[in-house]
């Protein structure tokens, strides 16, 4: 299913992909996660991230400024930033879309300890990435059952309804 298909009034989980796509100039998925993110924003929708998805998203930001603004390769973005603090001073694109999320009308909620060894046991149970077992953790604790994230490999969990932008 897409992002127009989520029905008004829903609740979801926006995953760092979407907040990504949205501040970027992604032809292909930028237009339905602002379209998205519009219909929280008017209140047609509630959306829903956790502090771990905004870090993971300003993280993903600064590497795609990094590699536009010093012409780097994104090979080895992270390692190539570890070792030039000097140049992530300079980025401010990742800064501002931090600040912006909460003016989305999007809730930011925190991860609560709790989270963690569930986490871990739902990573082992459906094959995912910690940081998207985490999310599902999130998810379960809130009692959400919807997820914008163009990240397939939600889709190995029951009980979730994964949307995405294309």
């Amino acid at each position: 299913m897409i992002f127009s298909d989520i029905p008004a009034g829903a609740a979801l989980f926006i995953d760092a992909n979407t907040l990504v796509y949205h501040f970027t100039p992604n032809p292909a998925l930028g237009p339905a996660c602002r379209q998205l993110l519009d219909r929280i924003a008017r209140g047609e929708l509630t959306g829903f991230v956790s502090t771990h998805t905004v870090s993971d998203m300003a993280h993903r930001l600064m590497t795609l400024e990094a590699v536009s603004q010093f012409g780097w390769p994104m090979t080895g973005i992270s390692q190539r930033l570890r070792r030039h603090p000097a140049e992530i001073r300079q980025l401010t694109g990742f800064r501002q879309a931090v600040d912006r999320v909460p003016n989305l009308g999007i809730q930011i909620l925190p991860i609560l300890p709790p989270f963690l060894p569930q986490a871990a046991a739902i990573s082992q149970q459906y094959g995912l990435l910690s940081g998207d077992a985490l999310i599902v953790a999130f998810m379960r604790h809130h009692g959400l059952t919807h997820l914008a994230s163009h990240d397939a490999d939600f889709d190995r969990v029951p009980g979730l309804t994964r949307y995405s932008p294309a």
